[in-house]
């Protein structure tokens, strides 16, 4: 056999891949999990890891979070652009070259902030109902929802779903008692759950609140949680107690030794203007007696010094 005939018939070379694949995530263990069709990529059918071009994954309509914290899905970006993504999204098809998330909406957006154009994900079969409680319980599990978002989801699986406490514990890994004291959240006044999802107070001040039966007391009961820090324990006393007022104050003359409590509303507020005003987080932490103290969030030195030119006068 002649050099001429073994040079047209020998194997074409392997393209050379980029040095460093474990550094890119899950990309440089699937990439071989498609099929060519003219220029296109397709990924295996159902049941299957395949990556997927991000703009071809729209947003899941049942998605229970409601609030991602912006500053945490920048430092996940970072991540992802540095090492790549560790965990696939869960999507299903929905078209030729369409698909819906189920869950992983952290890790798209992110995917989105990082600028990859293509992410790993699980493709599954799923009808509509079948979707919502992937996407329920797997968010659920999976992310740091916050009390309120985790009593809605569950919620949602008991009314939409169908299920049972019992069944939704099974599900979700909890027993009942968590369940059901989740559930009850939702009965506290508006302004309460919303404070509660503002981490203004935790669960266990919830919980407390929860034994007083009269609405309003609920939100008097709230206003001085929030204004006096109190702790859980303080709050289970006066609730014991049978709510023992705080004194009240004649009209237009302060209670000696007191200062005039700012209201949560105003606090919240302050802190969303300062953070706007400062490109960070800030807290407003006021007490009882009329003083607190405003925290302002830094993540690196540079950042520190950019925040304290902020604070020069002009």
């Amino acid at each position: 056999m002649s050099e001429k005939h073994e040079e047209k018939t020998a194997p074409t070379p392997l393209p050379k891949r980029r040095v460093g694949g474990l550094g890119r995530g899950l990309n440089a263990l699937i990439e071989g999990s498609y099929e060519k069709k003219g220029e296109r990529l397709v990924p295996h059918p159902a049941n299957s890891v395949g990556l997927i071009p991000v703009e071809q994954i729209e947003a899941n309509p049942y998605q229970p979070r409601t609030h991602f914290d912006q500053d945490a899905l920048q430092e996940l970006a970072e991540s992802i652009r540095i090492q790549g993504i560790i965990q696939p999204v869960t999507v299903r098809q929905t078209g030729p070259a369409a698909y819906q998330l189920i869950s992983g909406e952290r890790r798209l957006q992110a995917s989105k902030l990082a600028g990859l154009e293509t992410i790993p994900a699980y493709i599954r079969k799923a009808d509509d109902q079948q979707m919502l409680e992937m996407a329920l319980i797997e968010n659920i599990q999976r992310e740091n929802l916050n009390a309120i978002e985790i009593a809605l989801s569950y919620q949602r699986l008991v009314s939409e779903c169908n299920l049972k406490q019992e069944e939704l514990g099974d599900r979700v890994g909890k027993n009942r008692s968590t369940v059901t004291n989740y559930l009850r959240l939702l009965k506290l006044p508006p302004a309460i759950q919303i404070g509660l999802r503002d981490t203004l107070i935790s669960m266990g001040h919830a919980r407390a609140l929860l034994s007083v039966e009269d609405g309003q007391q609920q939100l008097n009961l709230f206003e001085r949680i929030v204004a006096e820090d109190m702790s859980v324990r303080r709050v289970e006393q006066l609730v014991r107690q049978g709510l023992s007022p705080a004194p009240k104050a004649t009209p237009g003359v302060q209670p000696q030794g007191e200062q005039p409590v700012v209201p949560p509303a105003e606090i919240k507020r302050a802190e969303r203007h300062l953070s706007d005003r400062f490109g960070s987080r800030v807290q407003v932490k006021p007490t009882a007696q009329g003083r607190g103290e405003i925290r302002i969030a830094f993540d690196s030195a540079e950042d520190m010094h950019r925040i304290l030119n902020i604070l020069q006068p002009a």
